[in-house]
């Protein structure tokens, strides 16, 4: 694998909202195949995404990663504002922008998605029939069983900060905020032991993590699902299932894979952040460069 890829900079619109993107070639001759890059909750581009665009890149396969609008280096309001609906709108927004690259190939384009960004990536794909491939790891694909791994008493420590933000909305004035992640019993929307820690290692050197959330997304993101979805994707779907999961039952990760038509589950006797980090990442990648490999024709 080359030392470096180079990786371009640039900016693409999602309902006249400016988000940053980061498109990654390989150095063969295109039209090439290529995969949008979806990151978790709270995560920006920094946040571990280039390993992946560099070794897929080197395989043959162009990436195009971006931070959702209202976070990282895209425009948007309020900031830390984090709904669903609106970061599907954004996957599908850089669909869209790969598509019309003269260099990438519109007949075999993917997704991939880490964390939450797997929810993001199987709602997506079900509602489309232009995605020849779609991988996802450590998958965050429903809210409520991640709700349950937080615990009865996480309600009770949200709700103040909810009711509050709801007001404020209403009223039009700044929104409030909660933290994304915490130690166990803080009031932060995920406070499952070890989280903050595994949130921290994806955080490289000179990186920064804004560790906060609209009050009231907090509470929508723990009732949205992808489950219902599943049988929707028509693409091939890989599922990288971490048995030892801290942030959802992993069984709900496997029942995805098996509800789409296509669907396969490969398991790691690991827990959520372990995936990115060797020595796993590079037994990861390999399964999933093959995948990708296979199903967007890469040729040799």
């Amino acid at each position: 694998m080359p030392a470096v890829v180079p990786t371009e900079r640039f900016d693409f619109r999602s309902q006249g909202v400016r988000c940053a993107g980061w498109l990654t070639m390989p150095s063969s001759t295109g039209p090439h195949p290529a995969v949008v890059l979806v990151h978790g909750l709270g995560a920006t581009h920094d946040m571990m995404l280039p390993q992946y665009e560099r070794h897929f890149a080197a395989a043959g396969i162009a990436t195009l990663a971006f931070d959702y609008r209202n976070t990282g280096a895209s425009d948007g309001q309020p900031r830390q504002h984090i709904a669903a609906r609106q970061q599907g709108n954004d996957v599908v927004a850089a669909l869209e922008h790969l598509a019309s690259h003269a260099d990438i190939d519109p007949d075999r384009i993917g997704l991939w998605g880490t964390s939450l960004g797997a929810m993001n990536v199987v709602r997506v794909a079900a509602g489309r029939n232009d995605i020849a491939a779609a991988v996802v790891q450590c998958p965050i694909v429903h809210g409520p069983g991640a709700a349950r791994r937080l615990g009865l008493s996480a309600p009770i420590r949200l709700a103040p900060a909810v009711t509050g933000d709801i007001v404020r909305r209403v009223m039009r004035r700044g929104r409030r905020y909660v933290p994304i992640v915490g130690p166990p019993g803080s009031r932060a929307m995920v406070s499952v032991a070890g989280a903050e820690e595994g949130w921290n290692s994806t955080v490289p050197p000179g990186a920064t993590f804004d560790n906060r959330i609209v009050a009231a997304d907090a509470l929508a993101m723990v009732t949205t699902s992808a489950l219902r979805h599943a049988r929707d994707v028509k693409a091939p779907l890989l599922v990288c299932v971490c048995d030892r999961e801290t942030l959802m039952d992993p069984r709900y990760a496997a029942l995805v894979a098996e509800r789409a038509p296509r669907g396969h589950a490969r398991h790691y006797a690991c827990d959520h952040f372990a995936i990115y980090h060797p020595p796993l990442v590079s037994r990861v990648l390999a399964d999933q460069t093959a995948f990708l490999q296979e199903h967007l024709r890469v040729r040799p």
